[in-house]
């Protein structure tokens, strides 16, 4: 069965640290284009980074750019998002999606995120 599974979410104070991991099973993990977005209360969900199927484009949205940064191990099923720097804006629930096609999109659970001192 397709499971995507995000964690390592938490409670860290603004200027901390956190990194979240995704990790895949059911299906070909080196053939999907991984994404993370988040979506904070009250507010639609938005993208955050993109990842390519080998790792070497990444791409991120404005307000995380220089402060998050992609990753993926195809070896483990698994892609990361390193968050630092982080600021109360930041906090929002974090989903890992997966999708090779339109017929083939993934998504996990989600992670809660807080930042708040």
């Amino acid at each position: 069965q397709v499971q995507v599974v995000e964690s390592g979410g938490g409670l860290v104070q603004p200027g901390g640290s956190l990194r979240l991991s995704c990790a895949a099973s059911g299906f070909t993990f080196s053939s999907y284009v991984m994404r993370w977005y988040r979506q904070a209360p009250g507010k639609e969900r938005e993208w955050v980074a993109t990842i390519g199927v080998l790792g070497s484009f990444t791409s991120y949205a404005d307000t995380v750019k220089g402060r998050f940064t992609i990753s993926r191990d195809n070896a483990k099923n698994t892609v990361y998002l390193q968050m630092n720097s982080l600021k109360p804006e930041d906090t929002a629930v974090y989903y890992c999606n997966a999708r090779w096609s339109a017929f083939d999109d993934y998504w996990g659970q989600g992670t809660q995120v807080t930042v708040s001192s």
